[in-house]
């Protein structure tokens, strides 16, 4: 099977015959346990999200609607994927490193030839998948350098097996972690943390099927184990994606005790016990993760950039900047910016922070007189291409997503006007 076609439900079998018989059966008994639990979780990934993202991610990489297959199941989903296309607009990343080939190695590839030229090096445990994944990517135009890494390596911090790397950039700006797969061990992915150390200042950990169990528990270990990265749960997808940043390159890392790893194993099992007894891992509700209320940031950020747009404009000492040039926003910023009516008259065009890279917005009046903001940033929200509505502070927004980006239409003016002008800049829904 290759990158281009269905998925299965199961994954390609691994080999088996050089696993000693009680590591064999440990790993076997986590796996029943995991996946008595963890079966919604599995479930819902066999969906990979819905086809009009699909197309906006392909439209916006400039890739044709069939460059991609069904996603789901053992493939990365949309949501995982428009982080990668994030992350690598923002970063302009020399080196990615990808963790299991496959849809990712597609879009991380056409992302980086859009975004700075940086190289891709993926790994995957299946010789036969690496080449086919490597065909796959020529058919597009593209090249990485992909290579086989058998699962023959122990991690001394982790169980499962794990890649057998032959060579890595010495600094990494962003990582991408798609496998092993769970059936390898549900906590196999935790040793990805051995690459933590080569993150450059500010690199990227995209973790994805973050939402699982299994995933959960390899997030909480690594919060404690690297304290100067930042990690959080992001639900924008049907399997969910751990971002990490890395923060303060010159604390070392704090390790677990040697002298007591035997019974950090005991203590874990014992807490997945538990965990199954109450019910909370079943609930999706392990609470390691703040979970922030979607759309909630976005949204303080496009009103912020309204109030501020018009404090500008009542100032004399500000110079206002008329002219939008959107192929050098997205050039410089990985920003796509739609067309705007062409009655609408531009008053202001500025670079607002925000927590992960900067936004756009943009000033606007209407041929009646109306003051708008236009904001424009990567976020998600519960919107998709027909605008919703909010309100912050006398301000009306509207707000909607195309493709990885998200876009608000700010003015003190009724709802249903705001949404007729929305309309004119929005897509159809």
């Amino acid at each position: 099977m290759t990158s281009r076609e269905l998925t299965g439900f199961l994954p390609l079998a691994e080999r088996l015959e050089d696993i000693d018989h009680g590591e064999r059966l440990s790993d076997f008994a986590w796996r029943m346990a995991f996946g008595a639990i963890g079966w919604p979780w599995l479930l819902a990934s066999l969906s990979g999200g819905r086809k009009a993202d699909k197309r906006a991610l392909l439209d916006e990489l400039g890739l044709a609607h069939d460059a991609l297959p069904h996603l789901g199941s053992w493939k990365a989903d949309m949501g995982f994927l428009r982080h990668i296309v994030r992350e690598i607009a923002r970063l302009r990343p020399a080196h990615v490193v990808e963790l299991g080939a496959g849809a990712s190695t597609l879009v991380a590839a056409q992302a980086l030839t859009l975004h700075g030229g940086g190289q891709l090096h993926s790994f995957d445990q299946h010789g036969g998948f690496v080449d086919a994944t490597r065909q796959w990517l020529a058919d597009q135009g593209l090249k990485a350098d992909l290579r086989h890494a058998p699962l023959t390596k122990k991690s001394s911090d982790w169980p499962g097996r794990w890649y057998a790397i032959d060579t890595l950039p010495e600094s990494i700006d962003l990582l991408i972690i798609d496998g092993p797969p769970w059936a390898v061990h549900p906590l196999v992915r935790g040793a990805a943390d051995s690459l933590f150390s080569r993150l450059s200042p500010g690199g990227v950990v995209l973790l994805d099927d973050a939402a699982r169990p299994g995933e959960r528990l390899v997030a909480r270990r690594w919060r404690e184990r690297w304290p100067h990265m930042d990690f959080r749960l992001v639900k924008d997808g049907t399997k969910g994606t751990l971002v990490g940043r890395r923060r303060d390159v010159s604390m070392p890392a704090v390790n677990d005790n040697e002298a007591g790893r035997g019974w950090h194993h005991v203590a874990r099992a014992a807490g997945i016990a538990a965990l199954i007894a109450t019910g909370w891992i079943a609930r999706g509700a392990l609470g390691e993760f703040p979970q922030p209320a979607q759309a909630e940031t976005f949204l303080d950020e496009a009103a912020a950039s309204h109030r501020a747009g018009l404090l500008r404009l009542a100032m004399p000492s500000q110079v206002e900047s008329q002219r939008l040039d959107p192929q050098e926003i997205e050039r410089t910023t990985g920003i796509v910016l739609p067309a705007l009516p062409s009655d609408w008259r531009i008053s202001d065009v500025q670079l607002f922070p925000t927590a992960d890279s900067p936004s756009i917005a943009v000033s606007l009046v209407t041929p009646q007189g109306e003051q708008l903001s236009f904001f424009a940033d990567r976020a998600e929200t519960p919107a998709e291409g027909r605008p919703l509505l909010a309100h912050r502070a006398g301000d009306t927004i509207a707000y909607w997503e195309a493709g990885s980006m998200a876009y608000a239409l700010t003015g003190r003016t009724k709802a249903n006007r705001l949404l007729a002008l929305a309309a004119q800049v929005a897509p159809a829904g």
